[in-house]
């Protein structure tokens, strides 16, 4: 079993991480993304969106989807 130690070095080490993390955060200085920045991930996102939609409405998917509601609905308790 280990014992806690509540050494000077261990709390400098804390400190230091701690100030280094800090200081990350204000240098990286963009806080957010741009007007443009939001209309491609806006785009994308209904790109996406719009495979995804595809995919599902396919023949193939609607029928698994069908079959396992419907197993799922005739189970006997």
């Amino acid at each position: 079993m280990t014992a806690i130690t509540n050494h000077p070095a261990d709390a400098t080490k804390r400190r230091m991480r701690l100030w280094g993390l800090a200081l990350r955060r204000r240098i990286r200085g963009d806080a957010g993304m741009s007007t443009s920045e939001y209309a491609v991930g806006t785009l994308a996102a209904c790109a996406f969106a719009a495979i995804l939609y595809k995919v599902v409405t396919s023949g193939g998917v609607v029928t698994a989807l069908t079959q396992l509601i419907t197993k799922a609905l005739d189970v006997q308790f």
